[in-house]
């Protein structure tokens, strides 16, 4: 059962650690056992959006993690699902409406891929070097690695492409006025690109946790609307006898938020202070849709909450509270260091217990 749509099971899926909206079944972003990562953006193309309730982008994060065990197969599996049922359906949890269609990122310890679809119609580009950002828009040119097998006959059907030339899927799929939106995502995206070029051949965790709470560029949001509510940093060491690392804020903005390492062990201990409660006459489940609303904030999301509102009241007090999270944050960088370049070597039920200790040493600095 996907957040609209119910699709038919497979025989096995994999574990996954999701960070995601708490009214839908898919995820923002997230990671399997297998060291596969998935992240999604919202886009408006040429092709028109479908209102009618389908899959959603995110619920393809989910079935791309839960049944591949690479990024390829992943990637596989997201477009097989998505030419299969489509995408639609409103993406948040109000009343009117907010449909779009979406980009991807996909990366394992060995491949690294951008996905993008304009309706039932994709484009992919595998990443062989370098880094590679996406912003609310498409950005994959001619360079196509896959694609849908009727992507150029739809774009001459509909008089995008002349059928001569170069085929660049962003030029031919990308509205010719975008929304105000999509103006200000050209700006993040360029600034991401040159965030990273800055730090080409020595980028780590820290650098894309400074780029992830750059508020400049509008990378980082901490008010309006659509503010960054949760941010996700995955370390996918080449060497398989090393473990993935996956750092979560499970808060909104990472300016003022900690990035608490997760990793995939036997035992794992569950952390019900970042899960959203559950309510038995759902709103977003029940039809009409968002008639009404609930309280979905996690235990962490409300004692985060207050803290940033004391920060804002008592700068002295919120300035030593933001030392004392940063200094929790090193101190999980510094053993997740210690851990990938081999000069520490913690039990199993350490890392099983590693996630939830952060989350309840973080909550205590808030008590």
């Amino acid at each position: 059962q996907c957040t609209y749509l119910e699709i038919e099971q497979v025989e096995r899926t994999h574990a996954v650690v999701l960070s995601r909206p708490a009214w839908l079944w898919g995820a923002e972003m997230g990671a399997n056992e297998h060291g596969v990562c998935v992240g999604n953006e919202g886009v408006w193309t040429r092709e028109p959006l479908g209102e009618d309730e389908a899959l959603l982008g995110m619920d393809l994060v989910r079935l791309g993690l839960e049944r591949g065990s690479s990024a390829r197969e992943a990637l596989e599996v997201m477009v097989a699902l998505l030419e299969r049922y489509g995408q639609g359906g409103s993406c948040k949890e109000e009343p009117v409406p907010f449909v779009y269609h979406n980009t991807f990122l996909l990366a394992d310890r060995a491949e690294a891929w951008v996905l993008e679809t304009a309706g039932r119609y994709w484009a992919a580009q595998r990443i062989r070097e370098g880094s590679r950002n996406i912003s609310n828009q498409l950005s994959i040119g001619s360079e196509i690695t896959a694609e849908h097998a009727g992507l150029r006959q739809r774009a001459r059907s509909q008089g995008w492409w002349s059928g001569d030339g170069e085929f660049s899927f962003a030029e031919v799929f990308s509205l010719t006025h975008q929304p105000a939106r999509m103006e200000a995502a050209k700006a993040r995206y360029r600034a991401g690109k040159e965030l990273l070029r800055q730090h080409a051949g020595h980028i780590t965790a820290e650098t894309f946790m400074a780029i992830l709470r750059d508020k400049a560029s509008g990378i980082c949001v901490d008010s309006e609307g659509f503010r960054t509510a949760g941010s996700m940093v995955s370390v996918l060491p080449q060497d398989p006898t090393l473990p993935c690392v996956h750092f979560f804020t499970a808060t909104p903005d990472p300016s003022r938020s900690v990035f608490k390492p997760f990793v995939f062990v036997a035992g794992l201990k569950p952390a019900p202070q970042v899960r959203s409660p559950t309510f038995r006459d759902d709103p977003a489940k029940r039809i009409p849709r968002f008639q009404s609303t609930v309280d979905r904030r996690h235990e962490l999301y409300r004692r985060h909450q207050a803290a940033l509102e004391l920060m804002e009241r008592d700068q002295e007090r919120g300035q030593k509270l933001l030392q004392t999270l940063q200094d929790l944050e090193k101190q999980g960088l510094a053993g997740m260091n210690a851990l990938l370049g081999g000069t520490a070597a913690p039990r199993p039920e350490e890392l099983a217990d590693l996630f939830f200790d952060c989350v309840e040493a973080e909550m205590k600095f808030y008590t």
